[in-house]
């Protein structure tokens, strides 16, 4: 409980700044290289896939290594060639 307040407020103050900075550039007339380096780091960050797992929890992921194994196991299909014109395909 401790650690998610503490992630909380980490988030809220760090929002916070990056806030203060977007702000200064906008409206300040005083806005430097802090206030931008703030503004496009946050932004950077912001394009970062948070909401991604590990494959290995992912719902309905495929496990490591199943086309090899089903290629190895011999299960894979192989589609017979194409009849030339005037020819019948054997089906076996």
């Amino acid at each position: 409980m401790v650690a998610r307040t503490v992630r909380w407020t980490v988030g809220l103050g760090l929002g916070a700044v990056w806030w203060w900075a977007v702000l200064r550039i906008t409206l300040g007339q005083g806005a430097g290289v802090l206030e931008g380096a703030v503004a496009a780091g946050g932004w950077g960050l912001s394009l970062l896939p948070v909401h991604c797992v590990p494959k290995g929890r992912a719902d309905g992921a495929v496990p490591t290594g199943r086309w090899v194994a089903a290629w190895r196991a011999g299960d894979v299909t192989r589609a017979s060639p194409h009849p030339r014109s005037g020819e019948v395909s054997d089906p076996s």
